[in-house]
């Protein structure tokens, strides 16, 4: 059976600050139903290649396209098929968790399902704080929060950075399941991640980013 065509394509990206060179040309395909891992060293570019393909940074050169299409974030069409969990998530500050959980399922258009909110919060071990704001959580529980944040809401297309960071065995574990089902339900997963175990946990596929001084080289492997 022959492989689906890529969703989300990433051709001759290339990035920049004050004169250093964080990413040169850099291209990258993701598949529905795949999980594609960046892994690589720190300050290798991971976290700005992410924020260059959902647009909250503006590369030198390069395209981004999500099914064909120029990828635009400013789109409300995009926005509803794309989720992204990175490490700056904003929150309001006088909103509990669960407050801010529903408001982002009723954003999407599921306003009358509580259930949806609760069991969210119980995925990710959170339903004893869901009356609490997002201040007074640990910075592990606020990244827990994140990630419920995509069990509320449907998408096509999710972008992590290092959604490991924090988390203990357990709710590594639990990534690695969801993630997993993420793919099989026929999404497509691009994270960032150190974490071998993770990676090979979630049937990801490898793709390494150089450190910044041997940009311009980008090598994929494919995991079993």
């Amino acid at each position: 059976m022959s492989q689906p065509s890529a969703r989300l394509v990433v051709t001759g990206l290339s990035k920049t600050y004050g004169g250093r060179r964080i990413l040169l040309e850099v291209g990258l395909e993701a598949r529905p139903g795949e999980v594609v891992a960046l892994v690589g060293p720190n300050g290798a570019g991971k976290t700005t290649l992410l924020r260059c393909i959902i647009g909250t940074e503006d590369p030198d050169a390069g395209t981004v396209t999500l099914d064909g299409a120029r990828f635009d974030e400013s789109d409300p069409a995009t926005r509803r098929r794309v989720a992204a969990v990175l490490d700056d998530l904003a929150w309001f500050p006088d909103l509990t968790a669960w407050e801010h959980l529903d408001l982002l399922a009723r954003a999407h258009g599921d306003d009358e399902n509580d259930d949806i909110v609760d069991d969210a919060l119980a995925a990710v071990r959170l339903s004893h704080v869901a009356d609490q704001v997002p201040g007074t959580l640990s910075s592990g529980q606020r990244r827990r929060l994140g990630l419920a944040t995509t069990l509320v809401r449907p998408f096509d297309l999710l972008f992590l950075d290092e959604p490991e960071q924090r988390l203990d065995e357990a709710g590594r574990e639990w990534l690695a399941g969801y993630l997993r089902r993420s793919a099989a339900d026929g999404r497509t997963v691009v994270m960032a991640s150190h974490d071998a175990t993770l990676v090979e946990a979630c049937g990801g596929r490898v793709v390494t980013i150089d450190a910044p001084d041997e940009v311009g080289e980008v090598s994929s492997e494919d995991r079993p």
